[in-house]
């Protein structure tokens, strides 16, 4: 009887912490949404969403993997701002392809990325100092490239990077005679919507999957009724998103970059050699060593690929902000960071999740873009964040001691 109660306890702990970000996340939904009277969850309002944090998540991609191997990264704000000016210099000050600029600013990410691997990996300073120098080194070379001045406009074709939508594929559907903005039929793109149900598909199919590999290796799951219930919310949070992008402008260009490199993160961090000796080193590095894992060659490729998503993240939030400033993307590695944590990464390394990750972004996301809504100063929006990212951190401390104590 007393096995019985502890593996219910076990399980308990295991659905908390695996299934917790999702329901916070859906009640934060639902709370800022009787705050703002729907105004949250508006079509327009959706759309901004995914197009003002897209760069985040991005981000967050790479950041997930820092914090998994052990590590932490401060500079991503300042990166940014430099891959930006990089960027802005070479399409608008010397008139090249716009295409060349989202190259140069994702070759800026690399380039960065191979300069603080280096020092990380092979000289062996601690990630915190070199990225700590990194935020004031790259941020005086993003003065320095801009030659203390703003760069705008982009040309058309960059500016489409985060700010264009998908023709429509398969047509739209015309909502009611009279209906929608100022008394007009509304359309809503197909596309969008077939991409919403297929996302559904995949996710019913990828979570079937993993239940049935955690049951063969007697791994703990949740009871059958708690899975179907929360792909049934998560189901009905993808469609009414899916809604909400289609009846508004359709599929952003952005999103089709995000989804793809969730898709690409989600193999490279499940089913790849690199992904789980990411995972080896940053949960028992001498462990990891005595396996034969290449210390100095993981930790050197986690900044590489940190580098370069946060290129592709400067592409994506310069194309919104039409232009290149010295000071921009100052606290992203908050926010960054944040979704890490928030989405359940450990801060000693060796947990964490992309779908966490990105879960803990959008928790960012919603809360910020609900507490503008309801005109909440900027003030008390950044003590609200400090204090979410401070619980979540203790919740997972909390955790391990629960952990411990039980074995």
């Amino acid at each position: 009887m007393n096995n019985v109660l502890v593996e219910a306890k076990n399980l308990v702990t295991h659905n908390l912490r695996t299934s917790g970000i999702y329901i916070a996340f859906i009640a934060i939904i639902v709370i800022f949404t009787v705050a703002t009277k729907g105004t949250l969850l508006s079509p327009e309002n959706v759309t901004n969403i995914v197009l003002q944090n897209a760069h985040i998540l991005i981000m967050a991609l790479g950041m997930i993997l820092v914090i998994v191997g052990g590590h932490i990264d401060l500079s991503v704000g300042s990166v940014l701002a430099f891959a930006s000016a990089v960027s802005a210099v070479l399409v608008i000050r010397m008139d090249m392809p716009w295409w060349a600029g989202v190259l140069a600013a994702i070759v800026t990410g690399i380039v960065v990325g191979v300069w603080q691997g280096f020092w990380v990996a092979f000289v062996g300073i601690p990630a915190f100092i070199v990225t700590l120098a990194g935020m004031l080194l790259f941020r005086g070379l993003a003065w320095l490239v801009l030659d203390n001045v703003s760069l705008s406009p982009f040309p058309r074709e960059y500016r489409e990077v985060a700010s264009g939508f998908i023709d429509p594929v398969f047509g739209v559907i015309t909502v009611g005679e009279g209906e929608g903005l100022k008394g007009v039929a509304q359309t809503v793109d197909v596309f969008t919507l077939l991409i919403g149900v297929l996302a559904v598909i995949g996710l019913v199919v990828s979570s079937w999957r993993s239940r049935r590999t955690r049951i063969g290796y007697n791994q703990p799951v949740e009871s059958m009724t708690l899975f179907v219930a929360k792909l049934v919310a998560v189901a009905a949070v993808l469609l009414a998103f899916a809604w909400a992008l289609a009846y508004n402008r359709g599929f952003p260009i952005v999103l089709i970059i995000v989804a793809v490199l969730i898709l690409v993160y989600q193999v490279v961090t499940n089913r790849t050699v690199f992904g789980r000796h990411v995972y080896a080193v940053g949960g028992n590095l001498s462990a990891a060593r005595l396996s034969g894992v290449n210390v100095k060659s993981v930790n050197f490729w986690i900044f590489v690929n940190m580098g370069m998503l946060t290129g592709i993240a400067a592409a994506v939030f310069s194309s919104r902000s039409n232009g290149a400033q010295p000071g921009m993307g100052e606290m992203f590695e908050l926010d960054v960071i944040a979704a890490c944590f928030i989405g359940g990464a450990s801060t000693m390394g060796g947990v964490g999740r992309v779908g966490g990750a990105l879960v803990g972004g959008l928790v960012m996301a919603v809360m910020t873009n609900g507490m503008q809504l309801m005109g909440v100063p900027q003030s008390t929006q950044q003590i609200v964040k400090g204090l979410v990212l401070l619980l979540a951190v203790a919740f997972d401390i909390y955790n391990k001691r629960r952990a411990g104590a039980t074995r």
